[in-house]
């Protein structure tokens, strides 16, 4: 039968529903059985204290009649006015149960008898208060039954009537009132769940749609979360996935860019010495080359190409070797000042030809440094090599000093500059300040890349200052031996 209702009603399709059905039974049967209870307690209630105060009033008469052993026209008068003092019918009867006297509208059960376990009870001194019955009442009467006379003789019994439909006609005012109240608070109570039930579900409806709005791609929406309990914690969690969803979204689509660029740049880097090769080629093959030195300098042309080709293919190797951290390092302690000295005497004869002056300030000795040889002089020449390029007259300048448990060697030049825009690309691969300038002294793009890769790699790094026809500042710190150790 319940799940007919809850499939009539469609409760197992709403959280809401199933929650306001729940409690709605609940409290339907709470407030049911409350309301019963009451009622009973009230009718109860009612009766013993009706049934009380008629003892009261029983043993009122007695104090009235105790000292008169037989019942005279004056017992009689008071028995008249107490039964319209108390609003009571009123009966005495002697020691064998017959009633002798009554007040004024009961005359007719004179001589009747009264119950003889009744009497019995009475004769002992009890008083008996339970539900009694007697023959010849036209209504329902409740009553009561007191000893007559005094505790060491007894007379009799005084019977005491009360008609029960006052009672009743309470007793169902009072049921009247708790029937109301119970609707009432069933009432309130179905808004109040019907509240409660709204403000756990809606947010579970909303967890839900932007969990639908996820699983579509959608990883900008957001749970508003206003409460700290459980539905709290959840929809933070599905905020939460959603901002890691939303993260990873931004990389895969970064990935691709950059994989998109990365073919991109490998695909023009190749295709333009492809190009010249195929053209001087063809050109030979074709025999449009006829003397010895035009064919020479063909040759040399397309070996160079050949060369810039194979340091492009070494390069990206190189690259991908260091960004998957797949380069061991052959660390030893480096005597940075002869290093330096050997490095500036290498390009000495190099920026003599550029007619430019490369100098090397040192201003006092630099401790030594646990590194990769190789790789360190990869990094220095990669930067020297950048700074003669692209610096037409002038200076370099190498300058070191030791600085927070390392050294800082400075690669400065004079040269054509980098403007602000590209200073924040200089570090990816392909990227070229001046890609005339590149092509034409061989350059792969991914110098700089690598140079990072390896600092990064000896735990160091490097920042670069420059300005547009003022020169360039690259700064490298590397750790000394005492910071390595």
């Amino acid at each position: 039968m319940l799940s007919i209702v809850r499939e009539w009603f469609g409760i197992n399709k709403s959280i809401f529903r199933k929650l306001l059905f729940s409690y709605m039974i609940t409290m339907l049967l709470g407030l049911g059985a409350l309301g019963l209870s009451m009622s009973v307690l009230a009718k109860n209630y009612i009766y013993d204290g009706t049934k009380e105060e008629l003892l009261r009033k029983a043993k009122k008469v007695n104090l009235a009649i105790q000292n008169d052993p037989m019942p005279s026209d004056q017992t009689t008068a008071m028995l008249a006015f107490l039964d319209q003092t108390f609003d009571t019918r009123i009966w005495v009867f002697d020691r064998h149960g017959r009633i002798i006297s009554t007040s004024t509208q009961d005359e007719v059960f004179i001589g009747k008898s009264v119950a003889r376990s009744i009497v019995e009870q009475v004769m002992q001194g009890k008083d008996v208060v339970q539900d009694l019955k007697f023959e010849g009442l036209s209504k329902p009467m409740l009553s009561v039954v007191v000893p007559w006379g005094q505790k060491n003789e007894v007379f009799g019994g005084i019977v005491l009537h009360a008609p029960v439909e006052g009672i009743d006609e309470t007793v169902g005012n009072m049921r009247e009132m708790i029937v109301w109240a119970t609707l009432f608070g069933i009432l309130l109570s179905t808004a109040m769940v019907s509240y409660i039930s709204w403000t756990i579900s809606r947010p579970l409806k909303r967890i839900d749609e932007v969990a639908l709005e996820i699983e579509r791609g959608n990883y900008k929406q957001r749970v508003a979360v206003t409460t700290e309990d459980e539905i709290g914690d959840l929809a933070r969690t599905i905020n939460r996935m959603a901002s890691t969803l939303e993260q990873v979204e931004v990389e895969r689509v970064d990935f691709e860019q950059t994989r998109q660029d990365f073919l991109a740049n490998v695909s023009h880097e190749l295709r333009t010495p492809l190009t010249a090769m195929q053209g001087f080629l063809e050109a030979l093959q074709d025999g449009l080359v006829t003397d010895e030195t035009s064919r020479q300098k063909y040759y040399d042309v397309m070996y160079k190409e050949t060369m810039h080709m194979s340091r492009l293919v070494n390069d990206l190797l190189e690259l991908v070797r260091l960004e998957k951290q797949e380069v061991n390092l052959v660390k030893r302690p480096i005597d940075m000042n002869s290093f330096l000295n050997r490095l500036v005497f290498a390009f000495k004869e190099e920026a003599a030809k550029r007619n430019l002056d490369l100098r090397l300030e040192v201003v006092d000795p630099l401790p030594t440094i646990i590194a990769d040889p190789y790789r360190v002089e990869q990094i220095f020449t990669n930067l020297i090599g950048n700074a003669l390029k692209f610096t037409e007259q002038g200076h370099i300048k190498l300058a070191a000093r030791e600085k927070a448990d390392g050294i800082e060697v400075t690669v400065e030049d004079t040269g054509i500059g980098i403007s602000q825009h590209d200073l924040d690309f200089i570090w990816e691969r392909f990227f070229k300040v001046d890609r005339v300038r590149s092509r034409r002294e061989a350059g792969t793009g991914l110098g700089l890349a690598i140079v990072k890769e390896l600092v990064e790699l000896h735990h160091g790094n490097i920042r670069v200052e420059s300005k547009i026809g003022e020169g360039t500042r690259f700064v490298v710190w590397l750790p000394s031996e005492k910071k390595v150790g």
